[in-house]
C-alpha cells in the first residue's frame, strides 16, 4: 500500500506506526504535511467486544473533547471505508521511553491530571503507555480516542500505573 484514499484525498503512506485492537495506524503525508491515518480492522480480540468501531471512534472523540485532555485533532473521517485522519503528534510514546530505560517520572503528574479530568466526565481512557506521545514541549497527548464509562478498576492508579513503571 503506497497511498490511501480518505474522502477523495490521496495520502502517501510513509510507514506503519502500530496496530491496536481496533485498527492499524499509519504515518501519512498530504501536501508536505504529516498525518496519522487509522484504518479500522475487524480482527478478533479475545478481551474486548466492539460494536460499530468507526462510529465508536467518532463518538469517543466527541466525548474526549469535553475532558480538556490533550488529544490529536480529528481532521477527517471516512465512515464508508472506516478511516480516520488525525493530527500527527511528533514524538516518542511513553512505552518507547520505558523500553529505552528513560525516566518517565515527569509525565506521571500529567497522566494523573488526565485521569482526574476524565473521571470528572465519568470516563476512563486506555492508560496503556503506547497510547501516549510526548511532544517537543514535554507535553503528553492521549493519541487513542478510546474511552469507556468510568470504573475505578480501569483507571490509571488501579490499572495503568503497572504498565508505566520502569522495569
Amino acid at each position: 500500500m503506497d497511498t490511501i484514499l480518505v474522502n477523495n484525498k490521496e495520502y502517501k503512506i510513509i510507514k506503519l506506526l502500530g496496530k491496536g485492537k481496533g485498527g492499524y495506524s499509519y504515518l501519512a503525508m498530504l501536501n508536505n504535511k504529516s498525518f496519522v491515518i487509522k484504518q479500522i480492522h475487524h480482527e478478533p480480540c479475545s478481551y474486548y467486544n466492539f460494536g460499530n468501531k468507526i462510529q465508536s471512534e467518532y463518538n469517543d472523540y466527541q466525548t474526549l473533547l469535553s475532558t480538556n485532555i490533550r488529544i490529536p485533532q480529528m481532521i477527517d473521517i471516512d465512515f464508508d471505508n472506516e478511516r480516520i485522519v488525525k493530527e500527527y503528534i511528533e514524538g516518542r510514546t511513553i512505552l518507547e521511553l520505558i523500553n529505552e530505560k528513560e525516566s518517565i517520572n515527569q509525565y506521571v503528574f500529567q497522566v494523573k491530571t488526565m485521569q482526574e479530568l476524565c473521571k470528572d466526565q465519568g470516563i476512563n481512557i486506555d492508560y496503556y503507555p503506547s497510547n501516549f506521545v510526548v511532544d517537543k514541549n514535554n507535553n503528553i497527548f492521549y493519541i487513542d480516542y478510546e474511552c469507556n464509562k468510568y470504573d475505578p478498576k480501569w483507571d490509571y492508579d488501579n490499572w495503568g500505573k503497572q504498565y508505566w513503571e520502569n522495569k
